[in-house]
């Protein structure tokens, strides 16, 4: 009986027809009792110590089940689905079993589970949409429950993920969850990590690569460098490092395969900066999702304070410090001004192409002294440094200690004239779908900002998108950088750096310091600029790099 969750298949639970998961959701029943019955009569009978070993397992088995039918009761889009799995986890409590709760409050550490939107509540177009992401991938995540906030996007971002994970591709389905878990593990990201972890096994992947990435095939291997520069130091990246995978006699990979392979690592380097930047919580059936402990009195335990699983009212304290109403409504106030003021600016003169370069390295330039009070050193855990190699590489400001990386010039090398189009030669319609993605982040607005309407955000929304790529030491030469300045305070400024460059050190004070008066809503839209602006930015500097190779 030392059957693991592998025994039960869940996959019926994702079908539309009610009658298919309702055999699923029966034979799910039995199997969890068989166990839970088996346990409990070895409770009963007196045991030799060679017993103790297989109960464990047994029990460790049962408790990832009961843990899946958690986050199926409260995360499954199906409220036939949902309940039924309430009833299966009751059924085994009777019969004396523990049975494991949630840990945390929603989705979000960062943002208050009343205001994300509640499974079973959600409008019919909605609900569509959770029931065709809960099909691909047999669970609702806590990305897409954040990403609801905004709908357009959600969709263009779901169907993106969808093609690159497992539609027809140049990549195994098992190699795309692999440089997944890679690429999340340059950014110690564990909530990724865990989630491709489980998935490469579903769809057949190797224990054994999970050891280590020097378990792995040489192919795989060889992909490290890249993902190291591609995450830390984009603008590194040279045709050599493109050659390198391209030329490795046995271990070679195609043009079509390194392409699939660079939007992978984009990706999910994107998706790290995402899930930090808003403080997403580990899923409820993953490690720190939940347990098997009673709650205590106050409602939580000591050992949840420092797995950092604090009560409701201690999550939703302000820990940007004292910060009166007033203050933060003033500071809406001063930027709408400044919006303002520049837009007039703007209609009376046009600084000349030699002052706006000007201002564009005046800005990478000071972008290298913004940094957190918080910055320290994090030490990845092991379970997560093993996908990767080169532990202590990450994130350097391109001209420190005297080295100087030439501007990349979007007139030379932009998404929409080279890299579109290459990606879409090589890996048919991603291309379209990745376009379409960023085009719904860059665009997307509701004319709104914290308290006000009929906004004209598109001003604010491009200082932002182009501060992050003059991070990366990207520049447009139609753009005045000197807006930059006046648009993003010190605040701000340091959460953009920290999420798109060193996502693993964000802090909800941060999150909590900027924009003080705006709505969570606002601040995942923010969030979704970010990670966009960050993936066109490795794209564009991986590209070239391949365009280079092949001409």
């Amino acid at each position: 009986m030392a059957e693991g969750e592998n025994e039960v298949r869940w996959d019926g639970l994702c079908s539309r027809d009610s009658t298919i998961r309702e055999t699923a959701l029966e034979n799910i029943r039995q199997i969890i009792l068989r166990k839970t019955e088996y346990l409990r009569s070895m409770k009963e009978t007196p045991c030799r110590p060679s017993d103790g070993l297989s109960n464990a397992v047994s029990l460790d088995g049962l408790n990832k089940l009961l843990a899946h039918l958690l986050m199926l009761s409260k995360r499954c889009p199906f409220k036939d689905v949902r309940e039924k799995s309430e009833c299966i986890l009751k059924s085994v409590q009777e019969l004396g079993i523990r049975i494991p709760r949630t840990l945390g409050h929603g989705p979000s550490r960062f943002i208050p589970e009343k205001e994300i939107l509640q499974v079973g509540s959600e409008d019919t177009q909605m609900h569509a949409l959770f029931a065709d992401s809960f099909a691909a991938l047999g669970r609702l995540d806590n990305i897409t429950l954040v990403m609801v906030f905004h709908p357009q996007y959600l969709e263009s971002f779901l169907k993106t993920q969808h093609y690159l994970l497992q539609m027809d591709g140049p990549l195994p389905l098992h190699f795309r969850h692999y440089i997944g878990i890679m690429a999340a593990a340059r950014h110690q990201c564990s909530y990724l990590v865990n989630l491709h972890v489980n998935d490469f096994l579903h769809v057949g992947g190797d224990p054994k690569w999970l050891n280590g990435l020097e378990n792995a095939p040489q192919k795989l291997q060889n992909l490290g460098e890249l993902n190291k520069v591609l995450a830390h130091r984009p603008w590194l990246i040279t045709k050599e490092h493109i050659e390198g995978l391209l030329k490795a006699e046995e271990h070679s990979w195609s043009l079509a395969e390194l392409v699939h392979a660079v939007v992978l690592l984009t990706h999910y380097h994107s998706l790290a900066s995402f899930t930090f930047g808003c403080g997403i919580s580990p899923e409820i059936h993953c490690d720190g999702g939940h347990t098997f402990r009673p709650p205590s009195v106050s409602n939580y335990c000591i050992c949840d304070i420092t797995n950092g699983n604090h009560s409701v009212d201690e999550m939703q304290v302000n820990s940007a410090g004292n910060v009166s109403v007033s203050d933060s409504f003033f500071e809406v106030e001063a930027l709408m001004e400044k919006m303002r003021q520049l837009q007039e600016c703007r209609d009376e003169e046009e600084a000349s192409q030699e002052e706006m370069a000007s201002r564009f390295e005046i800005e990478k330039r000071e972008s290298m002294f913004v940094f957190s009070s918080d910055d320290e050193e994090v030490t990845p855990a092991r379970d997560v440094s093993r996908h990767f190699e080169d532990t202590s590489y990450g994130y350097k400001d391109f001209s420190r200690h005297g080295m100087h990386v030439p501007t990349f010039r979007v007139q030379d090398y932009c998404w929409e004239d080279h890299g579109y189009s290459l990606v879409n030669r090589l890996y048919p319609d991603v291309g379209q779908l990745i376009d379409e993605k960023f085009h719904i982040a860059y665009n997307l607005t509701y004319n709104t900002m914290a308290m006000h309407k009929d906004v004209d955000t598109s001003m604010l929304r491009r200082a932002i998108w182009n501060y992050i790529h003059c991070m990366f030491g990207i520049r447009y030469d139609d753009y005045d950088y000197g807006e930059i300045n006046q648009l993003l305070d010190r605040s701000f400024k340091v959460y953009i750096k920290t999420v798109v460059c060193t996502p693993e050190k964000v802090t909800k004070r941060m999150y909590d310091s900027f924009w003080r008066q705006f709505k969570h809503s606002e601040k995942v839209h923010v969030n979704l600029l970010l990670i966009e602006a960050r993936m066109q930015a490795e794209l564009l500097y991986a590209l070239r790099a391949i365009t280079r190779y092949m001409t």
